[in-house]
């Protein structure tokens, strides 16, 4: 087994896309969930999600090999302070042999001297028992899912919502810090260039962002729950009709985003943990799995 750093390459990219595919494939199917299969945008995405952690965070990118061919992946990166784990997958023929512990021990090496660490569990047993035993507290995350029922939604009120941009750069990272503890720094030119839109709210009394991709919250974050529930409204009222909305890795902590998705008529399911180390979880906010 020879473990070594992801490059920047298509090639390692489509390394650690077979990995993971074959991973979350088997995980699904063990779990008796429906296996969504991936669109040639997904894909993409999904790769170039890869080439954008190992450029901007190549100390904490790692692929396992056996006989030449790819077993294992974990992806973690390190922004102000706050580590986060964005992937970690084991394929099924290689799990079992001490490979998921090797990637997570080399990964977790990336975020020694982090104050915050943070990890978007699947609802494998086995990820969670890894992660509890390196430290981090488990909390169960809820989603949300359908179709948008617009008439449901309340009046937003007074406070402003706009489109986002390039501008509010110094805006997005303020929010970071005063809800997380960090900014997302360059992973959020990632999250524009991958995004329908980033919706903005400013006023005297806080300031909130939110991404939205089709029909899913990617990431939104505020100052208080009066403008996420503002914020949360106003992307939920955009999703295209004949599309399914979802709003995913909720804590018990975002029962504001609960409260809105129940209003708007989606659905509520529990699946995986939000796994955090030195923080509670932050609040109020929509995490975004891959970027945390």
């Amino acid at each position: 087994m020879i473990l070594r750093p992801v490059r920047d390459t298509a090639a390692d990219a489509e390394a650690v896309y077979e990995v993971a595919e074959a991973a979350f494939h088997a995980l699904a199917v063990s779990r008796g969930e429906p296996v969504e299969e991936p669109t040639p945008e997904s894909r993409a995405r999904e790769l170039a999600w890869y080439r954008h952690l190992a450029r901007h965070s190549p100390e904490g990118c790692w692929l396992a090999e056996e006989d030449g061919r790819p077993a294992g992946v974990a992806l973690s990166g390190r922004r102000e302070g706050t580590w986060f784990l964005a992937l970690f997958a084991v394929r099924p023929e290689a799990q079992g042999k001490g490979v998921g512990l090797m990637l997570l021990e080399q990964a977790l090496q990336h975020g020694r001297g982090c104050l915050r660490g943070m990890i978007s569990s699947s609802p494998d047993p086995r990820a969670a028992r890894r992660y509890r035993r390196a430290g981090f507290t488990l909390y169960p995350v809820m989603g949300l899912r359908g179709p948008v029922d617009r008439s449901g939604l309340r009046d937003p009120g007074e406070i402003p919502v706009h489109p986002g941009g390039a501008a509010h750069r110094h805006l997005l990272e303020s929010v970071d810090r005063l809800v997380r503890g960090a900014s997302h720094g360059v992973d959020h030119d990632f999250l524009a260039l991958h995004s329908d839109e980033l919706l903005v709210a400013d006023t005297l009394a806080g300031s909130g962002y939110c991404y939205r991709r089709g029909g899913r919250v990617t990431l939104l974050a505020a100052t208080s729950r009066r403008l996420a529930v503002r914020l949360l409204r106003e992307a939920l009222a955009r999703v295209p009709d004949g599309v399914e909305a979802s709003v995913a890795e909720l804590t018990a902590e975002q029962e504001w985003a609960v409260d809105v998705g129940l209003e708007a008529g989606l659905a509520l399911s529990n699946r995986g943990y939000l796994a955090l180390r030195g923080m509670r979880p932050p609040s109020p906010y929509v995490p975004n799995g891959g970027f945390l």
